[in-house]
């Protein structure tokens, strides 16, 4: 119980010297105004001038003065500004750096899967080969083209046409045969309809 008392007892003097007496205080108060108001004044004076106004008042010196804290504000203002420029030009071209890696890998990537889908076309093709019949050619996919007219010439099995201008969009173009694989005697039929 003693020590807790003893405590109470320091902490209460540490305090009573801590806090100066009100009568003290306020006279460095007073004294300290004054001092701290003349100094704002200079401050605001001064923020004024660097503003260009109220220049009227100063020499020739003090333009010298005032023309020199200027150009060295201005010197650091522009090394900031060229140092932020600086650092964002080099984000920007790391961000190019991994942006050209990221297109180089999805370049592979698509290669890689067109790849792999040529290669599984032509086993599907070797797959249907083998199951069909031995006279079926294998089936060749044609390149990709843009689609037809709505209504194409009619067309006869086993014979080949060259369709002239149907591809280009007249319809009313002539229909051409060359030599055709059919049989003479079948090849008379085929003509009569044309």
């Amino acid at each position: 119980m003693e020590s807790i008392l003893e405590r109470y007892e320091r902490c209460s003097y540490q305090e009573q010297q801590l806090v100066p007496n009100g009568s003290e205080h306020q006279e460095s108060w007073s004294l300290d105004h004054p001092k701290l108001m003349a100094r704002v004044e200079i401050l605001q004076r001064n923020l004024r001038n660097y503003t260009g106004q109220e220049l009227d008042s100063l020499n020739l010196k003090e333009l010298q003065y005032l023309e020199q804290q200027i150009e060295t504000a201005l010197k650091r203002i522009r090394s900031r500004k060229s140092q932020l420029l600086h650092e964002s030009l080099n984000e920007l071209r790391k961000k190019e750096k991994e942006l050209q890696e990221q297109n180089s890998m999805l370049e592979e990537q698509v290669k890689e899967n067109e790849k792999s889908l040529t290669e599984q076309a032509q086993w599907e093709q070797l797959s249907l080969g083998q199951n069909s019949s031995s006279f079926m050619p294998p089936v060749v996919q044609p390149p990709l083209q843009p689609p037809l007219p709505s209504h194409p010439p009619p067309l006869t099995i086993g014979d080949s046409f060259q369709i002239i201008g149907f591809l280009n969009g007249d319809e009313n173009a002539e229909v051409q045969t060359q030599p055709s694989t059919m049989p003479p005697w079948m090849l008379r039929h085929v003509n009569d309809t044309i």
